[in-house]
């Protein structure tokens, strides 16, 4: 058979699956751009491989890559250097990265899919999110385009990773997985996307692409080990959304805080199903003390819904702003009781 076909279903098609793909065009059907097409053959329908190639040259004007001086080795060789990715997120030279590519760098110097070199400054960090922002004086750089929230993914799911890996000559390099796993919780105040695509060092701050062109999440981190394979985990798309509304809006997230430090249960603490509700062990704002919360309660819920975790509860948070009101269920003094609690603002550590 000619082409890059595989067969999706044997043997039998429903009559009124056929009967659609018939009224499609009858002998094949074209999906999105970057997706796959549909044909039937002998009454079986076959699934064209999706055009990744395509996808990567859509999107990779898009990556660049970032190398600079860290900090701290300001007396070392000058071959000491360090380096990472960032995705163009508005077309003047925003561009947005992980925080522990460039918090720490001197001399930043971005280079774009083209080879141009620009001298770049860091904008806005965020250390809770690892997400940053550095701006170099361009203009007309293509942007990219960042999934809808809320970010709609399944585990299966084809994604590309661009990057720069292990080497700066290595630049622009592509990898293609799977999303692994969803709402991932590994070393992070939010949720994760788990894939399996290769993710480098130097492949931070690059972005994870589904086959529509969309960067559904910035790759992060990776677990290392001679016994563990392809883990790479990166911040969805919804959580990039957050971070850099926030600083466009405010200049740095202002996060919302319940003013509590909470502890985890044992079950949550190592990641099994669980309802059990987190333990104050001390009240960080005047707000908190202010309605009576005291170590030693519990807190069950945060506006009727149920938090087990710090990031189910950072999750939540996300939607509001320091100053708003949510109601807070705990269990205090044997009592479940429910109050009203003045949000206050994260403080960052």
């Amino acid at each position: 058979m000619k082409g890059n076909w595989g067969r999706k279903f044997g043997g039998v098609l429903t009559a009124g699956l056929l009967a659609c793909l018939l009224a499609a065009g009858g002998a094949w059907a074209a999906g999105s751009k970057g997706g796959s097409a549909t044909r039937v053959i002998d009454g079986e329908l076959y699934v064209k491989a999706s055009l990744v190639p395509d996808v990567i040259k859509e999107v990779s004007p898009s990556v660049v890559a970032i190398i600079g001086k860290p900090a701290d080795e300001k007396n070392a060789s000058r071959f000491a250097l360090s380096h990472g990715t960032g995705v163009v997120v508005k077309s003047d030279g925003w561009i947005v990265t992980n925080a522990h590519v460039v918090q720490n760098m001197e001399r930043i110097v971005v280079v774009t899919a083209d080879g141009k070199e620009y001298s770049g400054s860091r904008k806005q960090v965020d250390a809770a999110s690892d997400l940053a922002l550095v701006k170099i004086n361009a203009k007309g750089l293509k942007t990219a385009k960042l999934a809808a929230a809320p970010l709609k993914v399944e585990v299966g799911e084809t994604v590309i990773a661009i990057g720069t890996p292990v080497s700066f000559s290595l630049r622009n390099t592509a990898t293609v997985g799977v999303i692994s796993g969803m709402n991932r919780s590994v070393s992070s105040d939010y949720n994760l996307l788990q894939t399996d695509a290769a993710i480098n060092p130097g492949n931070s701050g690059g972005p994870l692409v589904n086959l529509k062109g969309e960067v559904v999440g910035i790759n992060s981190m990776k677990f290392v080990d001679v016994d563990i394979d392809s883990m790479g985990f990166a911040i969805p798309a919804d959580t990039v959304r957050y971070v850099l509304e926030h600083f466009d809006k405010y200049g740095k997230v202002k996060r919302a805080s319940l003013g509590l430090e909470l502890e985890e249960s044992w079950s949550a603490v190592v990641g099994l199903p669980t309802e059990e509700p987190m333990t104050v062990l001390s009240t960080t704002s005047q707000n908190a003390r202010k309605i009576g919360i005291a170590a030693g309660d519990q807190l069950y819920a945060v506006n009727g819904k149920q938090v087990s975790t710090i990031v189910e509860l950072n999750e939540l948070l996300k939607a509001f702003l320091p100053g708003q009101t949510v109601s807070v269920t705990l269990l205090s003094d044997g009592d479940l009781v429910t109050r009203k609690l003045v949000l206050s603002e994260y403080a960052a550590h």
